[in-house]
């Protein structure tokens, strides 16, 4: 089977469900930004241990059940629902980092180590997402638990980074207005 279609030469696309939409449309642009974070984070995977690397592994697959949800204008009955267990998973490991690191007094600019500066851009990515998930106008029932989900993943990519910052001896830069 071919992987081009051409049905999206003249700039539409489909959504779950079959509905053609511009290839610009908030959805789309959503869950675009959706499917280059779970991109990104594989980047990542590639330079943390196979611990954190499981753990992101899960975050793909549920980022992957909220691209599917964004793409979707309504309820559909063949897409699990998104869990709400899968936020309390993010918060449990938000407060283990936590409990690791000194406490956060200020802006920290990204730095090394790479990993720790590529959560940096996975953060950023993932604000990006949760900003065009909100922008969404036509919802189903899952918007909500899409949006939650992101933004408790940047929170958890904000301390994974200050995890691996600190685990690498590297040295948090911090930003003070001058």
């Amino acid at each position: 089977m071919a992987v081009y279609t051409k049905t999206g030469d003249g700039g539409t696309t489909s959504l779950v469900g079959g509905k053609r939409v511009s290839k610009c449309d908030k959805r789309v642009e959503a869950y675009g930004d959706v499917d280059e974070l779970i991109s990104y984070i594989g980047v990542v995977r590639c330079h943390v241990s196979e611990q954190i690397g499981a753990i992101l592994l899960r975050i793909q697959t549920e980022l992957m059940n909220v691209a599917a949800w964004l793409a979707c204008d309504e309820d559909m009955d063949k897409l699990k629902p998104l869990s709400e267990s899968e936020v309390a998973f993010l918060e449990s490991e938000i407060d283990r980092l936590t409990e690791m690191l000194p406490k956060k007094s200020c802006f920290i600019i990204p730095a090394p180590p790479l990993a720790g500066a590529e959560c940096h851009v996975a953060r950023t990515i993932c604000r990006r997402a949760e900003r065009k998930v909100v922008a969404i106008e036509q919802r189903n029932s899952q918007h909500g638990a899409c949006q939650k989900y992101l933004n408790r993943l940047s929170d958890y990519f904000f301390m994974l980074a200050r995890f691996l910052c600190d685990v690498e001896n590297g040295e948090e830069i911090k930003w003070i207005p001058s």
